[in-house]
């Protein structure tokens, strides 16, 4: 079984290209999923299919290969030239019709963002920006799959840069969220000032850098997101979280246990704590994100301890317990 290919810039060719050309070279040819290991010799022009059988690859002479490179380069910088030669002439009447230019001030310092592209490349232009601080709370661990390993790519690339320019991260994380593999990967991986901590329950994605501008969700569906600009909102989500950090627990980059008490875990005081608030289990394990399933497990386990017979005597024997006091 070939290994993985692993994610390079486009214009490199890794250690495990140059063997394969060199092999392609020497034999004249070589089988088309030979280059599974190394995408970017097709991708850099340096194997072709040959004219008698499809399924082989044939080396192209790196000086063909470059040629044919810069010349698509040198189309793409003339194409975005005409771009903006464009995008100048179309403003520059708006410019004239909207009237004098106007002051910093006058910016607006809300944005509603539309679409997963939009979003991604504020939030990109914006931490390249960074000089002091990323801080995030991530409710979810990501997405799965191919869509999640790219976007995990961008942005381990991201905040890695930023790290590199002296920034500290700081992220809070849902308590159930700790044991995720993709969670201690990204710590393994980061290198730099990063911590992280969690929460029994964190509130809706943020980003916040360098406490000038913050990206929010707008929509359920990830599609919309508010750029924040204002002085006073941004202050008042970076108050709220260093709130939320003082009460955390650290999980990275030592992890702090939490404690039992009288045989109640943390996890069961905080479900206890929405019980006596009257959610359902459905709500519960929302919050907490948790399955149902999970959710009940620990209610039921919760139940035992206490002794409780009923749903209505449960609620009536944690506020007697004095449990909910205990975890504070």
């Amino acid at each position: 079984m070939s290994t993985p290919h692993r994610e390079h810039a486009r214009e490199v060719l890794c250690s495990a290209g140059m063997e394969l050309y060199e092999r392609a070279v020497r034999r004249g040819r070589l089988p088309a999923e030979d280059t599974d290991a190394a995408p970017c010799l097709v991708d850099l022009g340096l194997l072709h299919p040959a004219v008698d059988d499809p399924i082989m690859l044939e080396p192209v002479a790196p000086v063909v290969a470059l040629h044919r490179l810069l010349r698509h380069s040198e189309e793409r910088i003339a194409s975005e030239r005409q771009r903006e030669a464009l995008l100048a002439e179309t403003f520059g009447s708006l410019m004239r019709i909207a009237g004098p230019r106007p002051s910093p001030t006058d910016s607006p310092t809300i944005r509603l963002l539309t679409g997963t592209q939009q979003i991604n490349r504020a939030i990109t232009d914006a931490v390249a920006d960074a000089s002091e601080e990323l801080i995030t709370v991530q409710p979810r661990a990501g997405l799965t799959g191919e869509r999640g390993q790219v976007a995990d790519a961008v942005s381990l690339g991201r905040d890695q840069a930023a790290l590199d320019r002296g920034c500290r991260i700081r992220t809070l994380y849902p308590h159930t969220l700790r044991h995720f593999p993709i969670i201690a990967a990204r710590c393994e991986r980061l290198k730099g000032d990063v911590e992280i901590r969690t929460l029994d329950e964190v509130p809706d994605r943020l980003i916040l850098i360098d406490r000038t501008v913050a990206f929010v969700p707008a929509g359920e569906d990830g599609k919309l997101a508010l750029e924040i600009r204002h002085p006073a909102l941004v202050e008042h989500l970076a108050v709220t979280f260093d709130r939320l950090w003082r009460l955390a627990t650290p999980m990275y980059p030592e992890a702090a246990p939490q404690p039992s008490l009288n045989g109640i875990t943390p996890r069961q005081r905080a479900i206890a704590t929405l019980l006596v608030e009257g959610h359902t289990d459905a709500v519960i394990a929302d919050r907490l994100g948790m399955n149902i399933r999970t959710a009940r497990v620990h209610i039921a386990k919760l139940a035992a301890t206490l002794g409780s017979q009923s749903r209505a005597q449960l609620g009536f024997l944690i506020g007697r317990s004095g449990i909910l006091d205990q975890g504070r």
